[in-house]
Protein backbone atom coordinates (compact mmCIF):
# COMPACT_ATOMS: atom_id res chain seq x y z
CA UNK A 1 0.00 0.00 0.00
CA UNK A 2 1.24 3.45 -0.90
CA UNK A 3 1.43 6.03 1.92
CA UNK A 4 1.58 9.02 -0.42
CA UNK A 5 -1.69 10.94 -0.56
CA UNK A 6 -3.51 11.33 -3.87
CA UNK A 7 -2.94 15.08 -4.13
CA UNK A 8 0.82 14.58 -3.74
CA UNK A 9 0.81 11.84 -6.39
CA UNK A 10 -1.06 14.12 -8.80
CA UNK A 11 1.43 16.92 -8.19
CA UNK A 12 4.37 14.56 -8.68
CA UNK A 13 2.91 13.17 -11.90
CA UNK A 14 2.48 16.73 -13.17
CA UNK A 15 6.10 17.50 -12.30
CA UNK A 16 7.36 14.37 -14.08
CA UNK A 17 5.30 15.03 -17.23
CA UNK A 18 6.25 18.72 -17.32
CA UNK A 19 9.94 17.87 -17.00
CA UNK A 20 9.63 15.31 -19.79
CA UNK A 21 7.92 17.85 -22.03
CA UNK A 22 10.62 20.47 -21.34
CA UNK A 23 13.44 17.97 -21.90
CA UNK A 24 11.93 16.72 -25.16
CA UNK A 25 11.42 20.24 -26.49
CA UNK A 26 15.00 21.11 -25.58
CA UNK A 27 16.27 18.01 -27.42
CA UNK A 28 14.26 19.14 -30.46
CA UNK A 29 15.93 22.55 -30.51
CA UNK A 30 13.66 24.63 -28.26
CA UNK A 31 15.61 25.10 -25.00
CA UNK A 32 13.79 28.36 -24.20
CA UNK A 33 10.32 26.78 -24.06
CA UNK A 34 8.65 25.88 -20.79
CA UNK A 35 5.80 23.40 -20.23
CA UNK A 36 3.41 26.30 -19.60
CA UNK A 37 3.90 27.47 -23.18
CA UNK A 38 2.01 24.39 -24.33
CA UNK A 39 -1.19 26.16 -23.23
CA UNK A 40 -0.79 28.28 -26.37
CA UNK A 41 0.76 25.73 -28.72
CA UNK A 42 -1.89 23.08 -28.13
CA UNK A 43 -4.97 25.34 -28.33
CA UNK A 44 -4.21 28.04 -30.90
CA UNK A 45 -5.75 27.93 -34.36
CA UNK A 46 -2.56 27.40 -36.30
CA UNK A 47 -3.54 29.31 -39.44
CA UNK A 48 -5.97 32.03 -38.36
CA UNK A 49 -4.82 32.61 -34.79
CA UNK A 50 -7.00 32.84 -31.71
CA UNK A 51 -8.13 35.59 -29.37
CA UNK A 52 -6.43 35.54 -26.01
CA UNK A 53 -9.73 35.08 -24.17
CA UNK A 54 -10.52 32.02 -26.27
CA UNK A 55 -7.05 30.58 -25.69
CA UNK A 56 -7.57 30.99 -21.95
CA UNK A 57 -10.96 29.27 -22.12
CA UNK A 58 -9.61 26.34 -24.16
CA UNK A 59 -6.59 25.88 -21.89
CA UNK A 60 -8.72 26.32 -18.76
CA UNK A 61 -6.56 29.10 -17.36
CA UNK A 62 -7.33 32.68 -16.40
CA UNK A 63 -7.13 35.45 -18.97
CA UNK A 64 -4.39 37.05 -16.88
CA UNK A 65 -2.41 33.81 -16.82
CA UNK A 66 -2.76 33.38 -20.56
CA UNK A 67 -1.70 36.99 -21.12
CA UNK A 68 1.55 36.30 -19.23
CA UNK A 69 2.23 33.21 -21.38
CA UNK A 70 1.45 35.09 -24.60
CA UNK A 71 3.61 38.05 -23.52
CA UNK A 72 6.48 35.67 -22.85
CA UNK A 73 6.07 33.83 -26.16
CA UNK A 74 5.80 37.14 -28.02
CA UNK A 75 9.05 38.38 -26.47
CA UNK A 76 10.72 35.14 -27.64
CA UNK A 77 9.41 35.47 -31.21
CA UNK A 78 6.93 32.56 -31.19
CA UNK A 79 3.70 34.58 -31.48
CA UNK A 80 2.53 38.04 -32.45
CA UNK A 81 -0.66 39.96 -31.81
CA UNK A 82 -2.53 41.27 -34.82
CA UNK A 83 -5.84 43.15 -35.20
CA UNK A 84 -8.87 40.86 -35.22
CA UNK A 85 -10.47 41.08 -38.68
CA UNK A 86 -13.92 40.69 -37.08
CA UNK A 87 -13.48 43.28 -34.32
CA UNK A 88 -11.10 46.22 -34.68
CA UNK A 89 -10.93 46.62 -30.88
CA UNK A 90 -9.66 43.07 -30.34
CA UNK A 91 -6.37 41.31 -31.07
CA UNK A 92 -5.69 37.81 -32.32
CA UNK A 93 -2.67 35.82 -31.21
CA UNK A 94 -0.95 34.27 -34.24
CA UNK A 95 2.00 31.95 -34.48
CA UNK A 96 5.09 33.19 -36.27
CA UNK A 97 6.92 30.79 -38.60
CA UNK A 98 9.17 29.90 -35.65
CA UNK A 99 6.07 29.43 -33.49
CA UNK A 100 4.42 27.10 -36.03
CA UNK A 101 7.49 24.85 -35.97
CA UNK A 102 7.59 24.89 -32.17
CA UNK A 103 3.85 24.20 -31.92
CA UNK A 104 4.21 21.21 -34.24
CA UNK A 105 7.04 19.83 -32.10
CA UNK A 106 5.05 20.43 -28.93
CA UNK A 107 2.05 18.55 -30.35
CA UNK A 108 4.32 15.67 -31.40
CA UNK A 109 5.88 15.43 -27.95
CA UNK A 110 2.52 15.51 -26.18
CA UNK A 111 1.13 12.88 -28.57
CA UNK A 112 4.16 10.64 -27.97
CA UNK A 113 3.72 10.98 -24.21
CA UNK A 114 0.04 10.06 -24.47
CA UNK A 115 0.77 7.11 -26.76
CA UNK A 116 3.39 5.81 -24.33
CA UNK A 117 0.97 6.21 -21.42
CA UNK A 118 -1.76 4.35 -23.29
CA UNK A 119 0.68 1.53 -24.05
CA UNK A 120 1.81 1.38 -20.45
CA UNK A 121 -1.58 1.61 -18.72
CA UNK A 122 -3.93 0.29 -21.40
CA UNK A 123 -6.93 2.00 -22.94
CA UNK A 124 -9.41 1.17 -20.17
CA UNK A 125 -7.20 2.52 -17.38
CA UNK A 126 -6.31 5.66 -19.34
CA UNK A 127 -9.97 6.40 -20.03
CA UNK A 128 -10.84 5.81 -16.35
CA UNK A 129 -7.99 8.13 -15.35
CA UNK A 130 -9.14 10.76 -17.85
CA UNK A 131 -12.73 10.57 -16.56
CA UNK A 132 -11.60 10.81 -12.96
CA UNK A 133 -9.34 13.77 -13.60
CA UNK A 134 -12.06 15.51 -15.59
CA UNK A 135 -14.43 15.07 -12.64
CA UNK A 136 -11.85 16.51 -10.23
CA UNK A 137 -11.28 19.51 -12.51
CA UNK A 138 -15.01 20.05 -13.09
CA UNK A 139 -15.72 19.91 -9.38
CA UNK A 140 -12.91 22.37 -8.74
CA UNK A 141 -14.22 24.71 -11.45
CA UNK A 142 -17.59 24.85 -9.68
CA UNK A 143 -15.89 26.07 -6.50
CA UNK A 144 -14.15 29.01 -8.23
Amino acid sequence: MNDIDLARMLLESHRVLAAELADSLEERGYPDLRPGHSAVFLYIDRRSGTRLTELARRARVTKQGMMLVVDDLESRGYVRRVPDPDDARAKVVKLTAHGRRAAAECRRVVQAMETRTRRSLGERRVEALREGLDEIVSTGDRHL
